[in-house]
This record gives structure tokens, sequence and C-alpha cells, in this order.
């Protein structure tokens, strides 16, 4: 049996993406093969394919994935012919607090991704699939609504009638707005454009600041929320991390999930940091146990992901064009 892949050759760049046909080897002792059938583009894959993250040559990329097992070696209990599975990010942290070795094996970056019709997998290194998802949608959720739901319900522990700000449109900031209204939350949102802005709204979003022509978003923000938001998701870093204090309030939980805009700052302003007496914490995906919670989560509430546009396997570089170009609302998915 044959599987297309895609293996990326160095230094990186939209030019040196390969298709390839490979042979699947077949899964032996705790092993299961999986049919991938669709993955999702995360910023930490742009970084990948375009060389800012350096991969060793021939590096199959890609960090989430949904497919259905084909088969199974002969150790494994978890598992079944026909059963839908979720990739995971970091293949070896399974529950508990990450630790580097538990971080260490990155998918799609020193391990290889899901970008591939066919792959062996531990069976320890997938959860389910929700049930009311298509693999389309679910591919969208292993990085993205996994570092929303820690960021909000793990380490935030939100709680019904607080408050949430999401900064843009983009897919962890549209799931976040998700998860915190399903928890009875308030979301307040930034975006650049009134068409996403009404959109925003259109989806119980409290109200939305033009980051563009109100460069101070954040204290607009303070004022909005009649005091400051209790929780704020930073998806920008050096650009956005002020703002996103002047946001919270007093006691306030920020989170820093992304680098969209700068990763280095030296321009913070601690004293209002320490002040507001805030809480900050750096999130960089989750374990396998905070999966299958968002799973259960997703199916309890119905949640479905937003998906953008779809691609076509062999259409990866135009895919990261259109997330770069800005114009997606969720998530931008490959399906094959």
């Amino acid at each position: 049996m044959k599987s297309k892949a895609i293996r990326l050759k160095s230094p990186g760049g939209f030019d040196n993406i390969h298709l390839t046909t490979e042979e699947v080897e077949q899964p032996i002792g705790h092993q299961v093969l999986v049919n991938w059938r669709a993955t999702s583009l995360n910023y930490h894959d742009y970084l990948v394919v375009k060389g800012a993250i350096p991969v060793t040559e021939g590096r199959i990329p890609m960090s989430d994935g949904a497919g259905e097992i084909v088969a199974v070696g002969g150790a494994v209990t978890k598992w079944k012919v026909g059963d839908k599975v979720l990739s995971l990010f970091y293949r070896d942290w399974l529950n508990g607090t990450p630790t580097p070795q538990k971080t260490t094996q990155i998918s799609g970056e020193n391990s290889d991704g899901f970008l591939t019709e066919y792959g062996l997998e531990s069976e320890e290194a997938l959860t389910r699939m929700p049930s009311h998802l298509s693999f389309t949608e679910a591919a969208t959720m292993s990085c993205a609504a996994l570092t929303a739901w820690n960021a909000l319900m793990v380490k935030g522990n939100l709680q019904r009638g607080e408050s949430v700000l999401i900064e843009g449109t983009g897919g962890l900031s549209i799931f976040s707005m998700q998860i915190a209204l399903a928890a009875g939350a308030k979301v307040y949102a930034t975006s650049s454009s009134e068409e996403k802005a009404e959109r925003l709204k259109s989806l119980g979003v409290e109200a939305v600041v033009n980051y563009k022509t109100q460069p101070k978003w954040g204290r607009k923000i303070y004022e909005l929320s009649n005091g400051g938001v209790d929780h704020v998701i930073d998806v920008g870093g050096g650009t956005t991390m002020n703002n996103s204090i002047d946001a919270a309030k007093m006691g306030g939980h920020v989170c820093s999930i992304g680098i969209l805009g700068n990763g280095r700052t030296g321009e913070i302003t601690f004293s209002k940091f320490f002040f507001k007496h805030l809480k900050m914490s750096g999130i960089a995906i989750g374990s396998r146990e905070m999966q299958y919670d968002l799973v259960q989560f997703m199916e309890q509430h119905q949640i479905k992901p937003m998906v953008s546009k779809v691609f076509a396997f062999d259409e990866l570089a135009a895919a990261f064009r259109y997330q770069e170009s800005g114009q997606h609302f969720g998530k931008i998915v490959i399906a094959y």
C-alpha cells in the first residue's frame, strides 16, 4: 500500500515543499496505523515550513491530525480498527504538569507530523475525536482548541459570569470565544476589520474594539467591561502585552499563548502588572488528559469549530499564503 506525504527540504520555504509517495509500514506491538484525513494550519507549522524553526531534512510537517485507525499492532488494547482519533502536539505529555521530558517531542518539528495519508503512532499518543465532528472540523483541535482550553479552563479556572478578552479572529482566539461562551462567560474582542467585528458580535461577543483605529485598545476594553476583564488571551506577545495588562481587571489573569506580533519586548509596564495584582501564565498547548476533557466539553456543548477555508493535500503553500493574508476567521484546513 502506498501513501502520499509532504516532506520539507532544507533550508525551508514554500519552494522546498515536496510531495512524495511512500510504502506504508504495518503496525507492530503497541503501534496503530492511522489513515490521516485532515490537518490544520497553526503559526508553529508556518514557522517550521518557512524555515524559521529548523527541522531535519525530509520532515513531514503539521502538528494537527484527525483520522481513522486502519490497523493495530498485536499488543494494542486502547483502540480498534475504525476508531476515529486525534493526534497530540506533545506525544509524551500524557498527564500532569509539563516537564522537559514530556514536552521534548513535538509533532511536525522534531518528529514527523500529519501531512501524510498514513502514519504509525503509539496507541498512547492519540485521543478520540468528538463524535459530532467531521475529520475536517476535528483536525483543528489538537493545537488551537487545546491551548484555549488549557488557558481558560485549566490555568484560568474560568467561572460562569466572568469575562474574557480575545485578540483577533485566528483559530485560537475563536476557540477561546466558543469555550468561554459555552462556559457562561462574557467575551470581548479586538479586530481591525469591521466586517469581522460584526460577525463576532453576531456570535455573542459583548463588544469589539478596532486595534488599528484605537491603539490604546486595552484601556477601551477596561472601560467597556466596567473595570477590566477577568481573563486576557494574549496572542501577540511583545506588541500586545501592555494593552493586555491595561485590559485586565485587578486580580485578573493574563495568559500569554502566542507571538504573532513579536516574541520580545523591553517595554512591559511592570508597575501596572504588580499594582493590579495580576496573574500571568505562559501556555504552550496541553496534555493528552486535557485533550480528553476538551473532547468531552465540545460534545456536551455541541461546539463546532469554525473553518474558514479548506485546501487540498498538495496546496500547503497556497494555504499558508492565505494565512499570511489575514483573511481567515477561525481555522484553515487541509483535507485529504
